[in-house]
């Protein structure tokens, strides 16, 4: 069964998973103690990015002072 393509995938899946959500929870602690709290609708425009963004998110929120920062990221990486 652990050799068959369906279950590989499912398996895939569910790695990729915990993956971006364990990058959201690090991001999002980031985020709230460099920038203080972050809106609930900002939270949401975070938590709908894929992994490759979440990662460069990761990056990009050193340089950012305020949350305007994080907002005009966010706007300009959709």
């Amino acid at each position: 069964m652990q050799e068959s393509v369906i279950y590989q995938d499912i398996l895939q899946k569910g790695l990729q998973q915990g993956l971006q959500q364990g990058e959201l929870a690090v991001v999002v602690r980031l985020l709230t103690r460099r920038l203080g709290t972050v809106p609930p609708e900002v939270r949401s425009q975070i938590q709908a990015l894929p992994l490759p963004q979440l990662e460069n998110l990761a990056e990009a929120l050193l340089d950012f002072t305020n949350l305007s920062d994080l907002v005009a990221w966010l706007e300009a990486n959709p």
